[in-house]
């Protein structure tokens, strides 16, 4: 009788272990390698982030990280525009597998409306630009203000919440993109333009003299910015993620775009071997082949080399690492372990 008992308790702990891998096989894997192109969401337009080069080509942090993913899984990339309004719903109806856009993770976007992030790209804060000669020096000179904000965004809800947490009265001018935000600024329909600090000094460099404008010394949010995917595949998620890991850890072991081949066949490092694919089954445990993080960084390098040639100090965004380092130089930028 306890053999019975015994079989068929093995029988049916088979059956869960078929059911469990069945249902956490990723749908949107199946349908990127079916279709042998990543859709990856993007913002329509930011100097520095995403942008399209007078070729056509689309250039920038998070386009690299696109780039990056596309290379891992070993296909094509199509790179879809969306504004802050459309990006949820392209994400929500599939046209896009994925978003890495400035995009804050947020409680309700993880929550109420269906969404994972998959970690944190770049670590922002809300600010505001404004003209160099209006004589206002600190965000609490806005007072009685009119700001140019971008519509249906966390920079929309937090420039309310400052002003009525300091007792202040504004004016919001709201616009749907980016670029109708800044041009509408520029022409001088607000006071003051408000996003992310970086989102501001891209958008400066757009504008027709970039010295004539300041970024004001507060920061008055946090905002983490990251890829999202649609919650319930997770599969699909910690592909995504892990891609983005595998960029910090390359930083912290010194691969490069440049000689991550050479690494590969030379490293003694076990955590080098685990991530390059030389030994475990770490490839084999996210869904990827066993050189997905060498094709990843070969592609665009690492994460300091992805942030330099986009944003960094000798680009005109000029922006400093800050926040963005790695955490043993002075930063928070931190990936798990590769074990």
């Amino acid at each position: 009788m306890k053999k019975w008992t015994f079989a068929i308790a093995a029988v049916f702990a088979l059956i869960a272990m078929t059911a469990t891998s069945a249902l956490s096989a990723s749908i949107t894997l199946k349908s990127i390698k079916d279709r042998g192109a990543l859709k990856c969401g993007i913002t329509q337009a930011l100097a520095g982030f995403a942008f399209a080069d007078k070729q056509g080509k689309w250039k920038g942090f998070d386009v690299d990280f696109c780039r990056a993913l596309a290379a891992a899984l070993g296909v094509e990339v199509k790179f879809i525009p969306t504004s802050a309004k459309e990006r949820f719903p392209a994400l929500q109806s599939g046209e896009v597998d994925v978003l890495f856009r400035n995009t804050t993770w947020t409680v309700s976007r993880d929550t109420r409306l269906g969404f994972d992030f998959a970690g944190v790209n770049y670590y922002d804060g809300q600010g505001f630009m404004v003209r160099k000669n209006s004589g206002i020096k600190s965000a609490k000179d806005l007072d009685g203000a009119t700001v140019c904000v971008n519509a249906g965004t966390t920079t929309e809800l937090n420039l309310g919440d400052y002003f009525r947490s300091n007792g202040m009265k504004y004016k919001a001018v709201v616009y749907e993109t980016g670029t109708e935000v800044r041009q509408a600024y520029e022409a001088g329909r607000c006071d003051a333009h408000t996003t992310d600090a970086s989102g501001l000094a891209a958008q400066r460099t757009a504008m027709k003299d970039p010295g004539a404008h300041i970024i004001l010394p507060e920061i008055i949010s946090k905002e983490p910015l990251g890829p999202v995917v649609r919650h319930g595949d997770n599969q699909w998620g910690d592909m995504v993620a892990w891609l983005l890991n595998a960029t910090i850890v390359a930083e912290e072991k010194g691969i490069t775009q440049a000689n991550v081949e050479r690494v590969r066949n030379s490293s003694k490092d076990p955590e080098v071997q685990r991530l390059l694919g030389k030994t475990g089954s770490v490839a084999k445990d996210l869904g990827y082949d066993s050189d997905w993080a060498v094709k990843a960084i070969k592609a665009v390098g690492n994460y300091g080399e992805i942030f330099e040639r986009n944003i960094g100090k000798n680009t005109p965004l000029a922006l400093a690492r800050g926040l963005n380092q790695l955490w043993s130089k002075g930063g928070i930028l931190y990936a798990p372990p590769v074990r």
